[in-house]
């Protein structure tokens, strides 16, 4: 069905007020998003550095009401909940629906990373030429949550999961998979010879995205997935955590304590220029500390002393 899209922008320090005003006149969802960049200002921050507070100067909030609401009165609503902020930037569209989910599916085409691994539609086949016999398939259905192959952050762990299967260093071993998305990382270690898999999200939508493709992947009863608060504290031979540079940042110990004597560990989701702060902060439990990097994007490998 379609939706009335109202878009208006602010001050960062007033987005709070904004999108609870939003929501009080009804919104059905309300979406944030940097002014600047949605304006081609060369300005935007995409992603702060370590320890940085992430605060854009400007927001756009859009938010989505029926289809039949009355612009007018909306805002008439949102002047009478705060006069104090400017609706007069207010803008109003008309927003058609649509399956954008599976409309992704039709166009999305088979990955291959490393020697071996692939990331498949799971409505598609292999290309023709590919090995099926050596190669390690998992089959995305990626739902609502983020990891479908296609960024780089991604990308950067499934190779390197690859480069770990063909040094033997998967082979019957358990891996935790930190931030686990759509479960694109568990499922790959799976594929490519680990026993079993722990994926860990704070999204329950996430969770249930990934219980989906491992069902599909039929590797269900090998992956274990936890909200943060519910996850056993006990460690692993391979770890990966595919999340932004704050939170690598903030979970450092946590991580760190996760990774047995002389496993191994990938960090991803770093912006180029946010790597210096990681290493140093994960020197103190890593040695060979290493560096990849793909478009903007860096992935940070290590040793647990």
């Amino acid at each position: 069905m379609p939706f009335l899209e109202l878009s208006v922008r602010c001050r960062a320090q007033e987005q709070p007020r904004c999108e609870r005003a939003l929501e009080d006149v009804g919104a059905l969802a309300v979406t944030l998003l940097d002014a600047d960049a949605a304006s081609g200002n060369e300005r935007a921050i995409l992603e702060p550095g370590v320890g940085e507070t992430p605060l854009w100067d400007a927001v756009t909030l859009s938010a989505l009401f029926p289809a039949d609401a009355d612009g007018l009165l909306l805002l008439a609503a949102l002047e009478s909940f705060d006069p104090g902020l400017d609706w007069a930037t207010a803008s109003f569209r008309k927003v058609e629906d649509q399956d954008w989910e599976r409309a992704w599916m039709d166009t999305y085409a088979p990955l291959r990373f490393g020697r071996r691994t692939w990331i498949v539609p799971w409505n598609r086949e292999l290309p023709e030429g590919a090995d099926a016999g050596d190669a390690a398939v998992v089959r995305l259905d990626p739902g609502l949550a983020f990891g479908s192959g296609t960024h780089p952050t991604t990308a950067l762990c499934l190779r390197w999961l690859d480069g770990l299967a063909d040094d033997g260093l998967l082979q019957g071993t358990d891996v935790l998979d930190f931030g686990c998305g759509s479960g694109i990382l568990a499922l790959a270690a799976l594929k490519l010879g680990a026993a079993r898999a722990t994926g860990v999200d704070n999204d329950p939508q996430a969770l249930l995205a990934s219980a989906d493709n491992a069902r599909r992947n039929a590797v269900d009863e090998r992956l274990a997935l936890f909200l943060p608060e519910d996850e056993p504290a006990r460690t692993y031979p391979v770890v990966v955590a595919n999340i932004l540079a704050s939170a690598l940042d903030a979970l450092a110990a946590t991580l760190a304590a996760r990774v047995a004597p002389g496993g191994r560990i990938a960090l991803s989701g770093i912006l180029a220029g946010q790597e210096d702060a990681l290493l140093d902060r994960y020197g103190e439990w890593f040695a060979d500390l290493e560096t990849a990097r793909e478009e903007d994007w860096i992935r940070i490998t290590g040793t647990r002393l």
